[in-house]
């Protein structure tokens, strides 16, 4: 076998959020597996795959144009003036195979080999890949934490900031902490952003589950610079259909739309349909169900572990420290597997060796209260 990979790939981690996971098939009693961002419930009634048929939908099964079906680039055109205001038409939009591919997109489009981005931390672990992927290189930027004001917020950030950085990566609400950057913080960013010239990636996948306050769309700040990150898996339970999409200035998307043509092609034709009919249909009534679902067990959780309650998301992100032994944050991983509790581990997040992260959503309510329940007696509580 030729023996010649891609430098790109070397240090791209293959399991971002368990390396224990293998063991999910294989334990003997309930399993919790907590350590994926995802949800238990359903999509809205008329959204699902078995709501769709042939005799409605000719076609559904055939390619749909490699920007989007047009239906579906009007409905997101339409939410996203009436979110945020911003002037926007088909051009400035691009549907891609979830928030996912829409950011490989983005990566492929703005990045020359060497080209830094700079990424608020903890972050999102799939961003530290997409970057290397296209021969970026992600520099991580402890932020959740260490920032306390606006001015703050700018200061960790020019610390890490070098010649060869290119774009600014930030995810409100916060996967993995559940935290909600503040307006002023988000404008002090921008403003920072457009002195130093950088791109600003804005992922905006959990916009509409904010318990305590509200979110801060980025792009009505510098729609020029500004390339926002958006997802039907995590507004409506729609993961497994791999549908999302970027908004952005629109020389930008035409060259997003070449990395699309050149990798995924088109999103699937099914998965566009479904995602028109949740915007134009029962999706608003679903999601606010949905968030109070949310909120209630995430405060239920923080509460039993002696945590914050998260201010959005669907995410616990706390530090284990105290409660490893020599084994250290592996061996901590490995008693809470032999409970049936797989959590992901903090260092797939930034540098955050002994963290670990927990998705409150990722099981029904009393499923999520079990697997607290195994968890809190290795947390001391």
């Amino acid at each position: 076998m030729p023996r010649h990979f891609s430098p790109n790939v070397q240090d791209i981690a293959d399991s971002v959020y368990s390396g224990l996971a293998y063991r999910l098939a294989t334990h003997q009693g309930e399993v919790f597996p907590l350590h994926v961002g995802d949800t238990w419930m359903e999509p809205p009634a008329g959204c699902r795959m078995e709501d769709l048929h042939v005799a409605d939908f000719p076609g559904m099964h055939r390619y749909a144009s490699p920007q989007g079906m047009p239906a579906l680039l009007d409905a997101i055109v339409e939410r996203v003036r009436a979110r945020t205001g911003v002037a926007t038409d088909r051009d400035n939009v691009l549907v891609a195979t979830g928030a996912t591919g829409a950011l490989g997109a983005v990566a492929g489009a703005i990045l020359a080999p060497g080209d830094e981005v700079l990424q608020l931390a903890p972050h999102w672990p799939l961003i530290t890949g997409i970057v290397r992927s296209f021969g970026g290189v992600p520099v991580d930027v402890p932020f959740f934490g260490a920032a306390d004001s606006p001015e703050t917020a700018v200061e960790v950030v020019r610390e890490r900031r070098t010649e060869r950085a290119v774009a600014l990566y930030l995810n409100t609400p916060s996967n993995p902490t559940g935290q909600v950057i503040p307006r002023s913080w988000i404008e002090a960013l921008v403003e920072w952003a457009r002195r130093e010239d950088l791109w600003i990636i804005a992922d905006e996948v959990y916009e509409d589950y904010v318990f305590e306050g509200e979110h801060t769309y980025t792009r009505p700040f510098a729609p020029e610079r500004t390339i926002a990150a958006h997802s039907f898996s995590k507004a409506y339970g729609m993961a497994g259909n791999r549908c999302g999409y970027v908004v952005g200035p629109k020389e930008a998307v035409r060259e997003m739309r070449k990395i699309g043509m050149h990798s995924f092609y088109s999103t699937p034709t099914a998965s566009q349909i479904a995602a028109r009919r949740v915007l134009e249909g029962p999706g608003d009534a679903w999601v606010a169900k949905a968030r109070e679902q949310y909120k209630a067990t995430g405060a239920k959780v923080a509460a039993r572990l002696g945590l914050p309650a998260p201010l959005g998301s669907t995410f616990l992100f706390f530090d284990a420290a105290p409660y490893l032994d020599a084994t250290g944050l592996g061996g901590f991983l490995e008693r809470c597997v032999d409970r049936g509790l797989f959590l992901a581990p903090g260092p797939s997040f930034g540098p955050y060796p002994t963290h670990v992260r927990l998705c409150f959503t990722a099981a029904p309510p009393d499923a999520i209260e079990r697997g607290v329940e195994a968890l809190a007696p290795l947390l001391g509580r």
